[in-house]
């Protein structure tokens, strides 16, 4: 459940960081990378749901995911 949590929100994310022209991959890394939710707009609510889940769990579905991919 928590990887599916986890895909759905950054696909949200993504698709409202996307409408408003922002490069997507480049603002959710700086967000996990420096903890600073101004990297992720407001636009429908992105900030809020990227927040919903712990930062320290995202990055480490990651990459769990890259390795298990690979």
């Amino acid at each position: 459940m928590r990887k599916e949590a986890i895909h759905s929100n950054l696909v949200s994310v993504a698709k409202a960081l996307d409408e408003r022209g922002y490069n997507a991959v480049h603002q959710i890394a700086g967000y996990l990378i420096s903890n600073d939710p101004a990297y992720i707009s407001s636009h429908r609510g992105a900030r809020s749901i990227i927040q919903q889940i712990d930062r320290d769990v995202i990055i480490e579905e990651l990459v769990k995911f890259y390795l298990e991919n690979k």
